[in-house]
């Protein structure tokens, strides 16, 4: 069984910083190295949206508008994790916040509908 699950999220003042992980399990035959993986974020009452995905080459990362120049996707092919740097958040990034993986994913076409494994989400809230 392929299991995603996401760690780090939190309460964090506007401005303030957090680490998102997510370890993923399970993938025996094609492994996580041959995964794209992506984070998207869903706020209530809003559509999920895909913030940023890393080609399973490591080679492209791509960024939405609204987290470029502040967020950073990182993977780690020998712990089997992808990584979420979040700096200089706004109470706009409240949201729960999902990893998702796509079979040789290389992230040039970044649609939902691609993602195969999914994680069950962090709550992430920014508030003072």
């Amino acid at each position: 069984e392929v299991q995603l699950v996401e760690s780090g999220g939190g309460l964090v003042q506007p401005g303030g910083s957090l680490r998102l992980s997510c370890t993923v399990s399970g993938l025996t035959y094609d492994g996580f190295d041959r995964h794209g993986m992506a984070w998207f974020r869903q706020a209530p009452g809003k559509k999920r949206e895909g913030i940023s995905c890393i080609a399973w080459s490591n080679d492209f990362i791509y960024y939405s508008e609204s987290v470029k120049g502040r967020f950073t996707n990182s993977r780690d092919n020998a712990e089997n994790t992808v990584y979420l740097q979040m700096n200089k958040l706004p109470t706009e990034d409240t949201a729960t916040y999902y990893c998702a993986a796509h079979f040789a994913g290389n992230c040039q076409t970044f649609e939902e509908r691609l993602f195969e494994y999914w994680g069950q989400g962090t709550q992430v809230t920014v508030s003072s």
